[in-house]
């Protein structure tokens, strides 16, 4: 693993945009894997700034992301078609047939996961994945649980992730309770991995992601087995690493 140490959010957000746009840089036909919530919100918007300054371009680029609510539309605010859409892809030159997100409208678990484990397969995989970190220490929807899951899957979500979506929605009861999202066996086959973190809510989880044992009970800890891992991190989320996982 490679850390990256930043000031604060903003210099975290520049920090990996700057990786991301290596990537795009370097094979302007990349697949990208790709992450919604908040943490990267602020890379995507530097993102844009480069590509409007004419300093990225986006024409050859395909994307896959990670997850979906399951049973929400494609037009609901909250869903990750949306999000992705409002935050990256209408502001920048990709094209619509080469961004690549779950279909949350399949009520058939097995037939959707299946078909989206088959399009990241035909991309030829990942380049590079993108990801946070959930407080419980979740990449994508995969939840702590007894052992990881290797593909495409469905998850009912923990009540500590409801719990933090929550206030997205008007109510707690509109947070969906089941989200499709790539297995543990798929975001690991990327290339290359890059976790941005940012908040002292999460230093407690980075510590065991980094430092901790590797175990489905915290999902993320499965990254210090990825050969090419880059954390960037802000002060506050390591405020918990001592000497020796620095």
């Amino acid at each position: 693993m490679r850390l990256y140490r930043a000031k604060d959010y903003n210099d975290m957000s520049c920090k990996a945009a700057h990786i991301i746009s290596a990537q795009v840089t370097m094979k302007p036909d990349c697949v990208l894997g790709l992450a919604t919530g908040s943490t990267p919100i602020g890379t995507y918007k530097q993102l844009i700034e480069w590509y409007n300054n004419g300093d990225l371009d986006f024409a050859e680029v395909k994307t896959a992301n990670l997850d979906e609510y399951k049973g929400l539309t494609r037009d609901n605010d909250q869903s990750y078609y949306y999000f992705m859409h409002e935050n990256l892809f209408k502001h920048v030159n990709i094209k619509e047939e080469n961004t690549n997100i779950p279909d949350g409208t399949e009520p058939d678990a097995a037939k959707e996961c299946a078909r989206y484990e088959k399009v990241v397969h035909e991309l030829g995989g990942v380049d590079l994945q993108l990801l946070g970190l959930g407080h419980n220490g979740h990449i994508g929807f995969n939840e702590p649980a007894d052992e990881y899951p290797k593909e495409t899957h469905i998850v009912d979500l923990q009540e500590s992730t409801i719990e933090a979506n929550k206030r997205f929605f008007a109510s707690i009861d509109d947070v969906p309770r089941q989200a499709y999202t790539m297995g543990i066996g798929t975001i690991m086959s990327a290339k290359k991995i890059l976790l941005v973190v940012s908040g002292e809510d999460k230093a407690a989880i980075l510590r065991e992601v980094i430092c901790g044992p590797v175990t489905p009970r915290v999902p993320a800890s499965i990254l210090q087995l990825h050969p090419d891992v880059t954390i960037v991190a802000d002060d506050a989320a390591l405020a918990k690493l001592d000497d020796c996982c620095k």
